[in-house]
């Protein structure tokens, strides 16, 4: 018999029990669409971590000071006094793949100004940390090389400080106070939003480091240097040249350990892809538990429509069908019943996936080859729960299936 008689048929007997058969296929579409919806927002999360990473920088790297050991045990990465300007002036100077280096003094300060006052973090950087974060101004401009040599009292400002500060005027050009050392504003950093540990990245203030360092009272030692390559593919190299730099700076042996730490934003983005794919497998597991169900549904269906239609397999064997045609067309109506299934699931899936966007807020990114995974393990969980019955049924004999009352 040829496939299209035997779906023709298949769809035939799924009509004359509309109500029955849409009950059967429930569980097939909720399996579907539950396993997109939760895919859908697992990729939705891994995007939006992708981007918060990305707002981190172009192709940044990382310095931290290492490790200290106190009576043999290792205290952690960053517990070691290790990085200071002069480090930072050595990669500037020796380091060829380091297209820009910016060091990065830290402290928290009150600010005095505007409508206000305001409490966030201030950072004393160079003129290339713009470069390294790809941060630029949405108004007024960046602080030059002519004010970080000269030590000018200049500041540029988040977004989140002119909200609290200078709601509803023009923050550039007006004095801002730290620490009781007036700063003038020369131009407000562009939105950048949280990042991906959950910090908000406009609320901060970034000065020159000379201007900080001399105003501010930072110490010999700093906490962290920033730098970038030209291109992704440079990253490796360029870790490893500013780790032979600094263990040069540092005047380190061989048999020495570093005592700095460096990372890059590519190992971030790949540690935080990896827990976010682990969690979408394991959602997406859960959600399949709901095609198992739906699989044994068709299952017992299946079964009740063999014991339903026995009379008419036996007449169909009397009249010349074989086995094999009788368990054919009884797995094409099952398979059909799945892929039927699992096209409502897709529907109902992408409108889930819409409906928690819209009311969560959460991104969603439902990817095309799900569409063809979804139907195809809808035909697989229709052959594979459908196989019992289809083999029950082909398996009658056609003198007793004749005689079933």
């Amino acid at each position: 018999m040829k496939a299209s008689r035997l779906v023709s048929i298949a769809g035939k007997s799924i009509l004359k029990n509309k109500m029955r058969t849409l009950l059967t296929m429930l569980g097939i579409i909720i399996g579907v669409g539950a396993v997109i919806v939760m895919v859908a927002i697992g990729q939705g999360a891994k995007g939006q971590i992708q981007d918060r990473i990305n707002n981190l920088g172009t192709n940044m790297i990382v310095i931290t000071p290492g490790a200290s050991t106190t009576g043999g045990v290792n205290m952690g990465a960053g517990t070691s006094n290790r990085l200071t300007l002069d480090d930072y002036d050595a990669l500037k100077r020796e380091a060829v793949l380091l297209t820009a280096v910016s060091p990065m003094m830290t402290t928290f300060g009150q600010l005095i100004g505007g409508a206000g006052n305001w409490r966030c973090i201030v950072n004393g950087v160079s003129t290339e940390y713009a470069t390294i974060r790809d941060w630029d101004v949405s108004s007024g401009r960046l602080f030059d090389e002519t004010d970080q040599r000269t030590m000018r009292k200049v500041a540029l400002i988040g977004q989140t400080v002119v909200d609290n500060l200078f709601a509803g005027s023009d923050p550039v050009g007006q004095q801002v106070r730290i620490r009781n050392v007036p700063f003038e504003i020369v131009g407000v950093l562009e939105k950048k939003g949280q990042s991906a540990t959950g910090t908000d990245q406009d609320d901060i203030v970034l000065t020159p480091y000379t201007t900080f360092k001399a105003r501010l009272g930072q110490r010999s030692y700093i906490p962290q240097i920033l730098a970038s390559t030209a291109s992704p593919t440079d990253l490796a190299s360029g870790m490893r040249e500013a780790r032979e730099t600094l263990r040069a700076s540092h005047k380190l042996l061989e048999s020495d350990p570093d005592d700095t730490t460096i990372r890059n934003q590519a190992d971030l983005a790949a540690a935080a892809s990896g827990t976010t794919e682990v969690m979408t497998m394991l959602l997406a597991a859960i959600a399949s538990i709901s095609l198992v169900v739906g699989g044994i549904g068709i299952m017992n269906i299946m079964l009740v429509s063999v014991t339903e239609r026995t009379r008419e397999i036996g007449i169909r064997m009397a009249i010349g069908a074989r086995g094999r045609d009788v368990m054919r067309q009884f797995l094409v109506e099952s398979i059909v019943m799945s892929i039927i299934g699992g096209i409502i699931g897709i529907a109902v899936g992408y409108g889930s996936a819409a409906v928690v966007e819209k009311m969560t807020g959460w991104g969603t990114a439902i990817a095309p080859q799900m569409v063809g995974i979804s139907l195809g393990f809808s035909a697989g969980v229709g052959i594979f729960f459908g196989y019992y019955p289809a083999r029950k049924a082909a398996s009658l004999d056609p003198i007793q299936a004749l005689r079933y009352e």
